[in-house]
């Protein structure tokens, strides 16, 4: 069983896009679950939401971390996937996720990103993203998982303390953990449709500084956030 954990906010324009490509797998539907954990939408995210997912519920922790810890808790899935509700899911995603975790001895295992939206920039912005993410995981200077696209051994995950509720860098900082319990592992089929919006509307550049930012000044920051956007 794969547990696959989306958290969402006021995610009404996108998030039947993403559940409708998770539930189109190429793996048996009864193979996997699709847990939402909400924000407290002011939306109709949630009955959205409802609509293809095994289970809806308002998460308790804070922050997107805390978002993901809530679904794993009352998850039931061996494996443990996360993606975001703003990005598309290609048909082999789950099987390439439970192909691996069956062939390799893992813990966690992440991969690229590619635009939703189409234009040069876009795929610019993400291929220098994705060469970060490969040079680092080559290197083992750094794992650059990413929230949207990343799978966990639950045990692991959980013994690893799970994700730490913080606004920024949480992705980097919870491979650290798991690397010390076992192998983390970059596969660059495993593929995810990523939104640009953030990009789109806040710039490029000020996004990657504001991100940046808070990561080195601890994952939390006063003058910048990057929990619950609002985006147009």
């Amino acid at each position: 069983m794969i547990s696959v954990i989306v958290p969402s906010y006021n995610e009404e324009a996108n998030i039947a896009r993403c559940l409708e490509s998770l539930c189109n797998q190429t793996i048996p539907r009864d193979e996997y679950e699709i847990i939402v954990v909400d924000g407290n939408s002011k939306d109709n995210t949630r009955e959205i939401a409802e609509r293809y997912a095994d289970l809806v519920f308002i998460q308790t922790s804070a922050k997107v971390g805390g978002a993901r810890n809530d679904g794993v808790i009352r998850s039931r899935g061996e494996i443990i996937a996360t993606t975001d509700a703003d990005c598309v899911l290609p048909p082999n995603w789950l099987e390439i996720i439970r192909d691996d975790f069956s062939r390799y001895h893992i813990v966690q295992l992440y991969g690229p990103v590619d635009p939703v939206e189409k234009g040069i920039k876009n795929r610019l912005s993400l291929f220098f993203a994705n060469t970060f993410s490969r040079i680092g995981y080559y290197t083992t200077v750094l794992y650059y998982t990413l929230g949207c696209n990343t799978a966990f051994d639950r045990k692991a995950f959980i013994d690893a303390g799970m994700y730490h509720t913080i606004d920024a860098g949480d992705d980097l900082e919870i491979a650290r953990r798991m690397r010390k319990l076992g192998k983390v592992k970059f596969d660059n089929r495993m593929r995810v449709g990523f939104s640009m919006r953030r990009y789109q509307q806040f710039g490029t550049l000020k996004s990657l500084y504001e991100w940046f930012y808070i990561v080195f000044h601890g994952g939390s920051s006063d003058k910048h956030s990057y929990s619950k956007r609002e985006y147009k």
